[in-house]
C-alpha cells in the first residue's frame, strides 16, 4: 500500500530518495519490533490511510466467543469477531492488507457480512486467549514438555504471540503512566499488575501456561540468566518510543515461580521542575536560599516512593552548570543528568556510600548527592563534607521533617555536627491529583447524587484521579533550633520550634491543595494518617 509506506515516511523521517520503508505486513510490524515505531501508531497510520475506524479498547468488556469458528482460523487471520446478528458481523483486524480476501471467506464460511475495524495485534491475541483457549495449550507452550534448559526458554522467549504480549505489556504501562510492573505467578493463575499513581491494580491476567516464557522474555530483555530460577537476580533494560524508559528488572524466587518485578524511570528529566512536584512559590525560594549556599547539607526525607530522590534531581537540574562540579553517589543511579559525574554503588566489590564519599571529597566537588543515609559512618562522612566547604544533599527514611534530626542521633552522630551542617529538611508526600476530565466525579463507586452519575472516565480509568503531586513540611535550622539539637531534645520539641518559626505541616500543605481542587481530602488523610492528630 503506497499511502502507508508515505505515512510511514513521514512519521520516521525518512529523507527523500530513501528507501520508503513498510509496505508489507511483515515489514511494517518489524519496525515495531525494532523500537522505532509504537504500536498504537502504526494501527492509527493505518487507519488514516485505509479510512478503517479505529476500535475503542476501552469498550471490549463482556465479550462472548463466536460459534463454530477455530481458534487456529482466527489466529492465521489475525481478526477478532466483536458483535454480530443473523446478517452481519463486525471483525476487529489488525492491519488493512487484505481484508477483501478475508471478507469473501467469512461471508462464504458464516454467511454473514463482515465490515472491519483496526484494533492493536496485542489487544486481539490477548482476547483470542481469553475467549477461544478455554484452559488448552496457549501457542507459547505448544509441545513444550517442561524442559527448562537455557536453549529451551530462550526459544519460548522468542515465539511471535510472547513478544507481542511482552510488547503490549510494556505499552499499557506506558500509557497508563505505571511506575512498576508487577508479573504474579500462583498455583493456578498468572496475575500482571501495574502500579498507577502509587496504587496497584490488574491489568493483565494471562494464562498461567504462559508464565515461563513471559518470565524469559523479561529476563531475556534485561540481560539475566534465564536458566536461573532459585535465586534473585536484578538487570536493566532501555524502554524505547515516544517517551523513552529505564527498566530496573528484580526477580526474586517465590512459591509458584519468580515474582518479577519492573520499575520503570523516565529517562527524560528535563520535565523536572519544583513548581511541577508541588512545591509552592514561599516554600520554593525557602528550599533555593538553601540550595544555593555555598556548603551545608539539605535533608529530603519520607517513605519509599514518595518521590525524594525526583525531587533531589529537581534541585539538582537548577544547580547544575559549567561553574559547578557536582558528584552524586546512588544505589542505583535512577536518572542520568549530563554534567553530572554518578556513581552506582557496588557494595559486593566494597563500593559503599561511606567508601564512595570519602573518594567523593577529594574530587573537588562543590556539591555532592547522596542517595540515602542508611548508617552512622555515612552520615558522618557526609556531614564532614558538608562543614568543610560542600554543599550536600541525600535522603532519610523518616515519618517527618523533625525525625530526620532524631534519627541522625540515633545513629549516635554528634549533637553538635547536626547542628552545624544541617540547613534545612524537607519532608514530602505524594497525593493523587483530582483527574482533569471529570474532576473526581468519574471515579468507580461514585455517590448516587453525583453529577457525573459514576461515569467512568477514560482519563483516570475510573478512579478520579490521574497523576500525583507532592505535599511537603520543611524545616528551617535557626538558632532556637540549632540550642535544642545540642541539647538532644525530641522530635515533637523539634517541630513545635519549626512550627514557632511558621513551618506548615504535612497534613496542612495538603489541606492548602485540597481547598485549590487539587487534590481531595480523602487523599490526604491516606497519605498522612500519623498527622491526623496535629
Amino acid at each position: 500500500m503506497p499511502a502507508v509506506q508515505a505515512a510511514l515516511a513521514a512519521r520516521l523521517g525518512v529523507a527523500e530518495g530513501a528507501p520508503a520503508p513498510g509496505g508489507t505486513p511483515e515489514k511494517d510490524w518489524e519496525l515495531v519490533g525494532q523500537g522505532r515505531l509504537d504500536e498504537a501508531d502504526l494501527v492509527r497510520l493505518y487507519a488514516q490511510c485505509s479510512g478503517l475506524p479505529l476500535a475503542d479498547e476501552e469498550e471490549l468488556h463482556g465479550m462472548e466467543p463466536f460459534p463454530e469458528v477455530t481458534l487456529d482460523f482466527l489466529s492465521h487471520h489475525l481478526c477478532l469477531p466483536l458483535i454480530w446478528d443473523t446478517q452481519q458481523c463486525l471483525l476487529a483486524v489488525a492491519e488493512p492488507y487484505g481484508i477483501g480476501r478475508l471478507g469473501q471467506i467469512w461471508m462464504a464460511m458464516f454467511q454473514l457480512r463482515p465490515s472491519f475495524v483496526l484494533l492493536r495485534r496485542a489487544v486481539i491475541e490477548r482476547h483470542l486467549t481469553s475467549l477461544y483457549e478455554s484452559g488448552a495449550a496457549s501457542k507459547a507452550d505448544a509441545g513444550w514438555d517442561g524442559d527448562t534448559s537455557e536453549q529451551a526458554l530462550r526459544d519460548l522467549a522468542r515465539e511471535a504471540p510472547i513478544v507481542r504480549l511482552v510488547s503490549d505489556m510494556f505499552s499499557r504501562a506506558q500509557e497508563m503512566g505505571a511506575s512498576d510492573i508487577h508479573i504474579e505467578p500462583a498455583e493456578d493463575s498468572l496475575a500482571i499488575r501495574f502500579r498507577v499513581d502509587g496504587m496497584l491494580q490488574t491489568v493483565l491476567t494471562p494464562p498461567v501456561s504462559q508464565y515461563p516464557a513471559i518470565a524469559s522474555r523479561v529476563k531475556l530483555l534485561a540481560g539475566l540468566n534465564i536458566a536461573e530460577h532459585r535465586l534473585p537476580q536484578d538487570g536493566r533494560m532501555d524502554l524505547g518510543g515516544p517517551n523513552p524508559l529505564d527498566v530496573r528488572v528484580s526477580c526474586v524466587p517465590s512459591m509458584h515461580g519468580e515474582s518479577i518485578v519492573l520499575r520503570l524511570l523516565q529517562k527524560d528529566v528535563t520535565t523536572f521542575d519544583l513548581e511541577r512536584v508541588g512545591l509552592g512559590d514561599s516554600m520554593k525560594q525557602d528550599l533555593q536560599r538553601f540550595y544555593t549556599m555555598p556548603h551545608g547539607m539539605i535533608l529530603v526525607v519520607g517513605p519509599t516512593g514518595s518521590g525524594k530522590t525526583t525531587t533531589l534531581y529537581c534541585v539538582m537540574r537548577e544547580l547544575n552548570s559549567e561553574e559547578r562540579k557536582i558528584i552524586t553517589i546512588e544505589d542505583p543511579v535512577e536518572y542520568q543528568l549530563p554534567g553530572l559525574t554518578q556513581i552506582h554503588v557496588r557494595s559486593q566489590i566494597g563500593l559503599t556510600f561511606a567508601s564512595g564519599l570519602r573518594s567523593i571529597v577529594r574530587q573537588d566537588p562543590d556539591v555532592i548527592l547522596v542517595g540515602e543515609i542508611r548508617d552512622r559512618e555515612t552520615a558522618e562522612i557526609a556531614i564532614h563534607a558538608a562543614l568543610t566547604g560542600h554543599l550536600v544533599l541525600s535522603t532519610l527514611h523518616t515519618n517527618d521533617a523533625a525525625g530526620a534530626i532524631s534519627r541522625l542521633l540515633e545513629m549516635e552522630v554528634e549533637s553538635f555536627l547536626i547542628s552545624s551542617a544541617l540547613l534545612a529538611v524537607l519532608s514530602q508526600r505524594l497525593v493523587r491529583r483530582i483527574c482533569p476530565e471529570c474532576g473526581g466525579s468519574g471515579r468507580q463507586g461514585a455517590k448516587p447524587d453525583d453529577p457525573a452519575g459514576g461515569r467512568r472516565c477514560r482519563n483516570c480509568l475510573g478512579s478520579g484521579y490521574r497523576g500525583r503531586i507532592g505535599i511537603f513540611e520543611m524545616l528551617q535550622v535557626n538558632d532556637e533550633l540549632r540550642r535544642a539539637i545540642n541539647e538532644r531534645r525530641d522530635s515533637t520539641e523539634l517541630a513545635a520550634i519549626g512550627r514557632r518559626h511558621g513551618m506548615r505541616s504535612l497534613r496542612e500543605d495538603g489541606d492548602e491543595k485540597v481547598r485549590l481542587g487539587i487534590t481531595s481530602a480523602a487523599e490526604v488523610a491516606r497519605v498522612c494518617q500519623a498527622d491526623l492528630t496535629v
